[in-house]
């Protein structure tokens, strides 16, 4: 099965075998040290422009918007599993880099979102959409959109 009928494959038609989960866990940590490299020393634009850069001829994904939009929001969902369970950096914004990377190499467009929050304290929280809606928690209305990449 390839990289983009994984991502896109409707819930309903296909389940990952255990073999097929230890690879999709193995990009997801893969992927991870590779966003952890793309980000070191440079501005975040420079990053994200560089970690979708490698992907751009990647064939887009034929199935309808919805199907694309839940088979993206699952892979947000396993993203977020993974990387929880790491002792390192596992927050918003990593986990925003690490989907935007896996969406690009399966020709899926999406967006990076860095929102605020000014009240009660100041905040930032990061997550992507597709088409418009949240793959990743977005938390709400609390957070401000300040910049979309």
């Amino acid at each position: 099965m390839s990289h983009t009928q994984l991502l896109v494959t409707p819930r309903g038609d296909v389940s990952l075998t255990p073999l097929q989960r230890i690879v999709l866990t193995m990009e997801i940590l893969w992927t991870y040290c590779t966003v952890r490299w793309a980000i070191r020393g440079d501005d975040l634009p420079g990053a994200v422009a560089r970690l979708r850069r490698d992907f751009e001829d990647a064939p887009g994904a034929t199935q309808a918007e919805d199907d694309r939009h839940g088979a993206a929001s699952r892979l947000g969902y396993v993203v977020a599993s993974v990387l929880r369970l790491l002792s390192t950096d596992s927050r918003s914004l990593m986990r925003s880099l690490v989907l935007t990377r896996l969406l690009a190499r399966r020709g899926v467009p999406s967006t990076l979102i860095i929102g605020v929050s000014a009240a009660p304290d100041f905040a930032a929280h990061a997550w992507v959409e597709h088409a418009g809606r949240p793959l990743l928690p977005s938390y709400g209305p609390m957070f401000a959109r300040l910049v979309e990449l």
